[in-house]
């Protein structure tokens, strides 16, 4: 319980015992878990993405013809120097 008293003090907690033991056993479980993980062997096992089997559907990355400023503005309600002009939305 010393070494949990140095991170209660390291975060400015001020546990009750209660509260103290209860943690404590919760952190004690959480690392127990943790060595029980240890103890599977994973050497020459791939890393999993996700337990699905789906894949993007993306189209083609195709390349088209570009728009000239003139024509991307050309439907706008408001323009100034050649920019889409907006409404300020701030002061």
């Amino acid at each position: 319980m010393r070494e949990f008293e140095s991170f209660e003090g390291m975060a400015m907690l001020e546990l009750s015992d209660a509260e103290r033991v209860r943690i404590k056993e919760r952190f004690d479980a959480l690392v127990d878990g943790f060595c029980a993980l240890d103890a599977f062997e994973v050497d020459g096992v791939e890393p999993l993405v996700s337990v699905l089997d789906l894949r993007n559907v993306m189209r083609e990355d195709v390349a088209s013809k570009l728009m000239t400023r003139d024509e991307l503005l050309a439907n706008a309600p408001e323009q100034l120097d050649g920019y889409f002009q907006v409404p300020a939305t701030i002061d």
